[in-house]
């Protein structure tokens, strides 16, 4: 018997005239819906007037459910992945059961549409040509500690997921973390109350301690100023002799050469000043 295939499929963020015909198709045509939340899904499915057998994949059942419903492709059951907003696999589990499959030799495929995170950032403000997704920040200490340690020298644009009840103490630790920054922060994307505040990190804490968060958030962060992040390397480099930054690549096999090069390069000088101090 030949595998059924598992397609992700993208359902509407918001408004609903979002959905893409294929994925109409696909929900209808489908053996078995694999949906975050059943309950969500089933409104989506009713005003669709679509009645495919819906199966719970969550989070929290990952662990039991994958092998069920790898073992449905298995009997040649095609299954189409829904989150409960916007494209699965993104800050959910269908990366799991998207590997679990392909370690099966099952297709998976995907059916494209929105993902709110590049909604958000399109209608942003902030620069589109590099950007990174960092989803919700780690809830343990040390990871989270590890991650804001890396935004404060990251130069792309950043893309971030948060809930209502932690948006102030997430703009309060960003601010903290990488000092004040630009910030655009999205709400109800493509709905009727749809909000875009193009800001700070501080002008963001200063509206939100006025106006409570509710919803959910996306935050388009702005990456640091490339100029500015040159600077303070090159500050650094400063506070340490030229011999001793010599002897940094030295010391590792570079010849002297290419040492005095990528020195003057770390300090933003010429290699002639380099040469200068090091045969004076």
């Amino acid at each position: 018997m030949d595998y059924g295939i598992l397609t992700l499929c993208a359902t509407p963020i918001g408004n609903l005239e979002d959905i893409t015909y294929r994925a109409v198709r696909l929900l209808t045509e489908a053996d078995f819906i694999a949906a975050e939340d059943t309950r969500h899904t089933k409104k989506l499915l009713n005003h669709f007037d679509i009645h495919t057998k819906l199966i719970s994949y969550h989070e929290h059942n990952k662990i039991e459910k994958g092998p069920e419903l790898i073992r449905l492709l298995k009997e040649g059951k095609n299954i189409v992945l829904v989150t409960d907003a916007g494209t699965p696999g993104i800050s959910d589990p269908g990366e799991d059961l998207t590997r679990l499959a392909l370690e099966e030799g099952i297709t998976v495929t995907s059916a494209p549409g929105a993902v709110a995170g590049i909604t958000a950032l399109i209608i942003s403000g902030q620069s589109t040509r590099r950007f990174i997704f960092e989803g919700f920040l780690p809830t343990n200490k040390k990871e989270k500690v590890q991650v804001l340690d890396r935004l404060k020298d990251e130069t792309r644009t950043v893309i971030l997921y948060e809930a209502p009840h932690r948006l102030i103490k997430t703009l309060e630790t960003l601010y903290e973390a990488i000092g004040d920054r630009g910030i655009t922060v999205t709400k109800e994307l493509t709905k009727k109350y749809e909000t875009v505040l193009k800001t700070t990190l501080s002008g963001a804490i200063g509206h939100f301690e006025i106006e409570e968060p509710r919803g959910e958030y996306v935050l388009i962060l702005a990456g640091k100023d490339e100029k500015e992040l040159q600077e303070e390397i090159q500050e650094g480099w400063s506070n340490m002799s030229i011999e001793e930054h010599m002897k940094i690549y030295t010391s590792k096999g570079m010849d002297e050469k290419n040492a005095m090069k990528q020195v003057a390069k770390d300090r933003g000088v010429s290699k002639r000043d380099i040469y200068a101090v090091i045969h004076q």
